[in-house]
């Protein structure tokens, strides 16, 4: 196989997988008794996030999001809950900024394997107005975290 055919069918490959957390989000819904919570709006298209945080000490215990928006933001907040739980808020925080990286055209954080599927959104960062629609949730994330340590 070439490298444009190979380079062709990663591409599809990763907008199918955007595609399906679009269509089926995992951990779409609310917490009951979340210890965080954050919101946040892109005035420029009309995406939301809700997010809802629990914690397990140091540890994101559980997390969900609600909202609506185009197929970046959606699936980035549902990768994004897949890849954070149970990890440390440290972990967290390295995952986040690295995430930023990629969506800023790092190319060395396009192949990192700590974005796991967070890599199928490596496209977005030359369309630089969505890249805030990838970065939604994460905002959202640091509000959170941010009003748990304050």
């Amino acid at each position: 196989m070439s490298q444009p055919e190979r380079s062709a069918e990663i591409a599809a490959l990763y907008q199918e997988m955007i595609l399906d957390h679009y269509r089926r989000p995992r951990n779409k819904g609310t917490l009951e008794s979340p210890d965080a919570e954050a919101q946040m709006r892109n005035p420029l298209c009309g995406d939301e996030i809700d997010l809802q945080v629990n914690f397990a000490g140091d540890t994101v215990g559980d997390l969900r999001f609600s909202g609506r928006g185009c197929s970046i933001s959606q699936a980035s907040a549902s990768m994004m809950t897949q890849i954070v739980k149970g990890k440390s808020t440290a972990e967290v925080d390295a995952i986040r900024n690295r995430f930023r990286d990629l969506m800023l055209g790092d190319q060395s954080a396009a192949t990192d394997s700590v974005l796991g599927s967070l890599r199928a959104l490596s496209g977005v960062s030359r369309f630089p107005a969505r890249v805030k629609c990838a970065l939604l949730a994460w905002n959202a994330l640091e509000s959170a975290l941010q009003g748990r340590r304050g």
